[in-house]
């Protein structure tokens, strides 16, 4: 069974009117932040919006203060936006209007490399929850992003899921997909019907459990031979879901 690491990617726009702050910004994702391809770069807003529908970013770094348009009024022209947003200021007095303009992050110049990093998953979360749920009700299938496009997982092939820090391994059929996403972030989106979790690493596919033995701790058994721990919180509640679901027709 191979392994495959995902790396899941952004496409961006920079809206800053000094062209030291874009090209600084640009520069730090560059070389910090290879989840993040930058398109394009704008000084005012009426660029930035032709940018904006010329690329469909998924995320826009957007300055405030600007000279004519500011950031906000930026906004007003994209009531239904389908881009994420990540204000870039020196100023910190903007951070409540940020959030009533449902800003994904707020940073401040200048940029902290850390900071940065911790907004970048961020986001990558936030794209990742979106295009899995959508992915999950429209067809039975996980959109998972990589650094040339995507894959494509039939859910029906999926085995079990393993956490591991903010990664999680999914455990398919025929290959194993190391991606940078938690394992609540799958539960979530996964139809409970099939999946459930047994322990606080583990997700596993009901359709896929081969036996369930008490003997020297709690495990289950999965179709691949693969052995997995059930919590001792979570053990009745397996049982149960385990007779709801080979009685369900």
């Amino acid at each position: 069974m191979s392994l495959q690491i995902v790396i899941n990617k952004l496409t961006a726009i920079i809206v800053d009117d000094e062209l030291y702050g874009r090209e600084n910004l640009k520069l730090i994702i560059k070389n910090y932040c290879p989840e993040i391809e930058v398109k394009a770069s704008a000084e005012d807003v009426v660029s930035a919006i032709a940018l904006v529908k010329n690329h469909m970013p998924d995320v826009v770094f957007l300055d405030i203060n600007m000279p004519v348009l500011d950031g906000f009024d930026f906004l007003k022209e994209f009531e239904d936006r389908k881009f994420m947003v990540v204000f870039v200021s020196a100023h910190e007095e903007f951070g409540i209007s940020a959030v009533k303009v449902r800003a994904e992050d707020y940073l401040l110049k200048p940029i902290n490399i850390k900071e940065l990093k911790l907004c970048v998953n961020k986001l990558l979360t936030l794209k990742d929850k979106k295009n899995s749920a959508k992915s999950v009700s429209e067809n039975n299938k996980l959109i998972i992003s990589d650094s040339r496009g995507f894959n494509i997982l039939n859910i029906d092939d999926i085995l079990r899921l393993e956490a591991d820090g903010c990664y999680t391994t999914i455990v398919s059929k025929d290959k194993n997909s190391v991606i940078s996403r938690t394992l609540k972030d799958f539960e979530a989106s996964l139809p409970k019907e099939y999946f459930f979790r047994i322990h606080k690493s583990h997700l596993i596919n009901l359709k896929f459990i081969k036996d369930y033995s008490n003997f020297s701790g709690n495990f289950v058994t999965m179709s691949d031979g693969g052995k997995v721990e059930i919590s001792r919180r979570k053990t009745p509640e397996f049982i149960q879901r385990v007779k709801t679901f080979l009685n369900k027709d």
